[in-house]
């Protein structure tokens, strides 16, 4: 049984929402007591990011700074705090959340909007002849191939001729592209790791309601594991290539064509260029930038934007290779001098 090619826009990654639940403002502020300045009854559907404001949701602007008042739609509320609130040019527009501990009031809200996943149905779809786990609402093109127990949740879309490995998950709302290879046990999709402490010092898990899209072209080895986003989108670019034991966090995106080898970690919201080379067990710090045809020397530790095209090598700080290379020669001398001027309690 042969499927038509499946049709979707990978350009609209970040409007995969769907609205599940409807809350009043009023609703919202019995639960959580936080107070409204607006329209207590006006319907919110989800929260959205700064980068991504929708009507009827709920946004979190913890700044001023560089904020366009005029690019926030109507019918949106805001999370902020009293200081960011007074200088608003026209609060009347918007309506109101007001606290002193926005973080953890955003964790509060995620679960108002967690989405539930329904009970995945076994299927049998032809030629593979082997029984896969398929969610609700679950689209997939021609010339899919998958292995032993797989899993696919609500909503997820995948193009042509993809590839799946055995025991791969792919968690719900997840988008992938045509020719698409993920081997065995990796998991797209699963729960990011995002927390605040309230001021009992305890932990408060923040509800990652976004997905993952994996463009055109990708090829991910096994035991891999992308985290969704917290509102809007995880993205692998086209072309990208990744080994195994591989973990990419929330938030992150890819730049087309980068290579990323075994055991690297990319830490949450990180902006990949394209055609970067990632060597092996690289650790990357959260918010970190890279610019195109970057190639990251293996066991280096990034905690620095690197934009500038080159080769960077280090632990601790990370530099340009050239200079890195003087570094290291000096350091293997250190010895040598200490021992010539006679330094003593080293």
């Amino acid at each position: 049984m042969e499927m038509q090619p499946l049709l979707f826009n990978l350009s609209l990654e970040l409007h995969f929402n769907i609205d599940l639940m409807t809350y009043k403002l009023s609703e919202i502020s019995e639960k959580i007591d936080i107070k409204i300045l607006g329209d207590k009854s006006i319907e919110i559907h989800s929260l959205s990011s700064n980068k991504n404001p929708r009507s009827h949701t709920i946004v979190q602007i913890s700044s001023y700074k560089n904020l366009d008042e005029g690019k926030l739609p109507e019918n949106i509320a805001i999370l902020t705090n009293s200081s960011v609130y007074k200088k608003f040019i026209k609060p009347q527009r918007f309506h109101f959340l007001i606290s002193e501990d926005i973080k953890l009031n955003f964790a509060l809200l995620t679960f108002f909007f967690k989405r539930e996943v329904s009970m995945p149905k076994p299927k049998l779809i032809e030629p593979n002849k082997n029984e896969i786990w398929i969610g609700e609402n679950v689209d997939y093109g021609k010339n899919f191939r998958y292995g032993i127990n797989c899993l696919i949740e609500d909503g997820s879309k995948i193009g042509s001729n993809v590839r799946l490995g055995n025991n791969v998950i792919i968690h719900s709302e997840t988008v992938i592209g045509d020719d698409v290879t993920i081997d065995s046990g990796t998991i797209i999709g699963s729960e990011g790791f995002g927390n605040v402490l309230d001021s009992k010092k305890t932990w408060h898990h923040i509800n990652h309601l976004g997905n993952v899209v994996i463009k055109d072209s990708v090829s991910i080895g096994s035991n891999c594991c992308i985290d969704k986003a917290t509102l809007d989108s995880t993205i692998i670019g086209a072309g990208v290539i990744i080994d195994n034991l591989v973990h990419i966090a929330h938030n992150v995106i890819i730049g087309e064509n980068t290579a990323i080898a075994a055991k690297v970690g990319i830490a949450g919201s990180c902006n990949i260029g394209k055609r970067n080379m990632i060597g092996g067990m690289v650790g990357i710090v959260d918010h970190i930038k890279t610019t195109n045809d970057v190639v990251i020397s293996a066991t280096s530790s990034v905690t620095k934007d690197l934009m500038e095209p080159g080769i960077y090598t280090g632990i601790i700080p990370i530099s340009k290779h050239s200079t890195w290379k003087r570094i290291a020669f000096w350091i293997t001398k250190l010895d040598k001098i200490v021992k010539k001027l006679n330094i003593k309690n080293i």
